[in-house]
């Protein structure tokens, strides 16, 4: 029951559809953390180039897409190398889709303890203990 948010500044001209975006990240999720896409949530949010910056200039004068990817997992749920396997991917698929990404483009793969965060009302570590939770 990932959580994945994604942080966009396209470079002038790209165009990439934000539906395939979150289809290409639930996908990676499901083959490199084998996470559930029916219950993995992504949300595309567009950051204008003028209000992003790399080393104190706007990415807009650099012609180059930049990114940061956020995934929000249960702790303890993947490897170190799964985690390595997804960061990569990531960035290789998201490079692929923008024609090129800035390497100051950022996936970040955050562990919540089970108890700290839910699902359909319900703690991961109540789900996990048995307790009755909404199937979808």
């Amino acid at each position: 029951m990932p959580f994945i948010h994604l942080q966009l500044a396209a470079a002038p001209g790209t165009e990439v559809d934000d539906a395939l975006l979150a289809q290409t990240l639930t996908q990676l999720a499901a083959e490199v953390l084998h996470k559930r896409p029916p219950v993995t949530a992504v949300r595309v949010e567009r950051v204008s180039p003028q209000s992003w910056f790399i080393g104190g200039m706007p990415v807009l004068h650099r012609l180059q897409s930049t990114a940061h990817v956020q995934i929000q997992i249960t702790a303890g749920s993947n490897s170190d190398d799964e985690k390595a396997r997804f960061v990569d991917a990531v960035h290789e698929e998201l490079s692929a889709l923008l024609g090129g990404l800035h390497p100051a483009s950022y996936v970040v793969v955050q562990e919540i303890a089970a108890g700290a965060w839910g699902y359909g009302g319900l703690t991961q570590a109540a789900r996990k203990a048995g307790a009755t939770a909404l199937a979808y």
